[in-house]
């Protein structure tokens, strides 16, 4: 494991003869050489890779038997130097019981045997034939000339990880091994498959993968034979599959005859964050696994190959409809939920012009028509001020109108001079009065025309915000319900664009401008050619680092060291470290120093995993010291 929590992990499909252990096990020698060169920690290959899957009733004969003890002889006098572990398929005869196993070797020693504990029997499945059920089995066999222990019980620890071993069908019953495997302490399992390729099984296989990892929150790994077994009846597909905390990192199919091999890293810190908060895991299992002591692994790789997202809150293109149209849902339908429930008819919005007041308007219009009330009824509301723009001010009231929707426009630059009079402030001191007093002036009109129609605020603050404490406590900070409360910036962007995509003339154009605009309160003087002068990332930094830093510390807990590690590949073209490093103090000191502010958040929807609701997902003391988080 390198330092920030990744294995290498390489899963193999060795061209085979069928029969033929000389060969296969000379294919399997090399590629746990090749392996070693490329950092991988274990290697994984095919259910009865040693001889081949499809030697029938050869399995019987005590030659084929032998010759596959010799070649595993072979491949442990080829590999007594190889660190990493290789974890291959062979026929195992223990007290004159064939088993169809998984052996686990690393530096020619034999760590241990798991025999398969379900025999498929059907179809074109006749393994009950040859092989005995490994289930309750624990003993020792003698095996080319160690004796080692064979049980189904057996966990393989290192001093950075635990694995444990299904073999094909075991994946696949009601009750699969790996719960107790998993139970007991194994973050990552393996499993040596023969999968056939029939139409639509992939699709199957990939399925139960990602289910077992979620459930068992761990890493899942198949390595299924390849073209090189017999096509008597069937075809094998080489498919080899990785799946982490239920997402699929890998899957990678082999067409070739000849040896393939497919390297992916996996997180192990991803599984202990979700075994550390997901309580109801922690049960125990239904057996005393024997621990088998591995070594461990010294040629450890500095910088993971794994591709890291930069906008971890984003859709990926492939499920990217069907995720935005849920979120889009989530949002509108608790906002129809809550002014069902009060029975008030008439939301009212603040518009600015700004990304999270359009995403804001446009739930209220969809909750509107599920509750079948007019858009009239909604009151939107514009209110320029000292820093408003003729871009977002006509971007606003062109948007409100569009949509059908009741507007007003109350100018408060004459409320908020007013103001400083009162209190004796200087208006010409752009300060955090200055900038405050039009926060609040906005909430107090919004507040008592709500009051006046029955009606309620609609709160347009983003998870970010939240994150960061970017709002006015007691003006935007509040509303009467808030809807993007659970959408991070970078999420709302893509949110307000994935809409423009279904809508058509004037709509999509000030929808695409107002994605173009750069953020910001617009609480300062704009510059003298008019434009927006006061740009929120120029103050507080990249939204997009930010929510990157959000989501890899409240969905997993990573240490400030990781989440720098991650930045860097994500983001190394972009920026430099030290760039990076101000930008992630800036996050941890402003998420603590603002704990007070989200204890008393207006009730909103939680849209993903990461949520900041102090009755849902995150509670933490106001008076926390960010110290442990920034000193890195």
């Amino acid at each position: 494991m390198n330092k920030y929590g990744f294995i290498r992990l390489a899963t193999a499909v060795p061209e085979v003869k069928v029969a033929d252990t000389k060969f296969n096990c000379g294919e399997i020698a090399k590629i746990m050489k090749e392996t070693q060169k490329d950092c991988a920690y274990i290697a994984l290959f095919p259910e009865l890779c040693v001889t081949g899957y499809t030697c029938q009733d050869l399995f019987l004969t005590e030659t084929l038997i032998k010759g596959a003890e010799k070649g595993l002889s072979d491949i442990l006098q080829k590999t007594k130097n190889i660190q990493t572990i290789g974890v291959l398929g062979m026929p195992v005869l223990s007290n004159d019981r064939l088993y169809n196993c998984a052996v686990v070797i690393q530096k020619g020693k034999i760590l241990g045997v798991v025999p398969k504990m379900f025999l498929p029997n059907y179809n074109d499945y006749y393994e009950k034939r040859w092989f005995t059920e490994g289930t309750g089995i624990d003993e020792t066999v003698s095996l080319c000339g160690q004796e080692v222990p064979i049980s189904e019980k057996l966990i393989f620890k290192t001093s950075d990880f635990s694995f444990g071993i299904e073999i094909c069908e075991d994946m696949w019953v009601p009750k699969s091994p790996a719960v107790n495997i998993a139970l007991a302490g194994a973050e990552l399992i393996l499993n040596l498959t023969a999968g056939n390729d029939v139409v639509g099984k992939d699709k199957h296989r990939e399925m139960l993968v990602k289910t077992s990892s979620f459930k068992n929150h761990c890493v899942y790994a198949v390595s299924s034979c390849g073209l090189g077994e017999s096509t008597t009846d069937t075809v094998y597909c080489g498919n080899c599959i990785v799946a982490e905390n239920g997402t699929v990192i890998s899957n990678e199919t082999s067409y070739d005859f000849e040896s393939k091999v497919f390297y992916c890293d996996v997180d192990i810190d991803r599984v202990r964050c979700d075994r550390r908060k997901i309580n109801s895991f922690n049960s125990s299992c239904s057996f005393n696994p024997h621990f088998i002591k591995c070594e461990d692994f010294a040629n450890i790789f500095t910088e993971t190959s794994r591709k890291i997202n930069k906008m971890p809150f984003v859709p990926s293109s492939n499920e990217k409809d069907k995720r935005m149209e849920q979120i889009f849902n989530i949002q509108a339908n608790a906002l129809a939920k809550r002014l069902k429930h009060i029975g008030s008819k008439h939301p009212v919005i603040g518009v600015s012009g700004g990304l999270d007041s359009t995403l804001a308007l446009l739930v209220i219009a969809k909750a509107m028509d599920i509750i079948k009330l007019p858009r009239e009824n909604i009151i939107a509301i514009t209110m320029p001020g000292f820093g408003t723009t003729g871009r977002t001010y006509n971007n606003s009231v062109k948007l409100i109108k569009e949509l059908g929707v009741t507007f007003k426009e109350i100018n408060i630059k004459e409320a908020c001079l007013k103001h400083f009079e009162d209190i004796g402030h200087n208006p010409d001191v752009f300060d955090l009065t200055y900038e405050n007093a039009q926060a609040r002036e906005r909430t107090q009109i919004l507040m008592d025309v709500a009051n006046k129609v029955g009606g309620i605020v609609v709160g347009t603050g983003d998870l970010s915000e939240m994150a960061l404490g970017w709002s006015t406590f007691s003006g935007d900070h509040i509303s009467m319900y808030c809807v993007n409360c659970g959408v991070p910036k970078t999420l709302v962007r893509h949110l307000v664009l994935w809409i423009t995509e279904d809508c058509q003339g004037a709509e999509s154009e000030i929808l695409k401008d107002i994605v173009d605009t750069p953020i910001s309160p617009e609480l300062l003087p704009a510059d003298n050619s008019g434009n927006i002068a006061q740009k929120t990332e120029d103050i507080i930094g990249d939204y997009a680092v930010h929510d990157f830093v959000l989501y890899y510390f409240l969905r997993f807990g990573f240490t400030p060291e990781k989440i720098l590690y991650l930045l860097t590949i994500a983001f190394g073209e972009q920026y430099k470290e030290e760039q990076l490093k101000d930008c992630m103090r800036t996050f941890f000191k402003r998420f603590f120093n603002n704990q007070f502010k989200r204890n008393c958040v207006p009730d909103g929807p939680k849209i993903g995993s990461v949520s900041l609701s102090p009755r849902a997902d995150f509670k933490m003391s106001s008076d926390c010291y960010s110290d442990l988080w920034t000193d890195f």
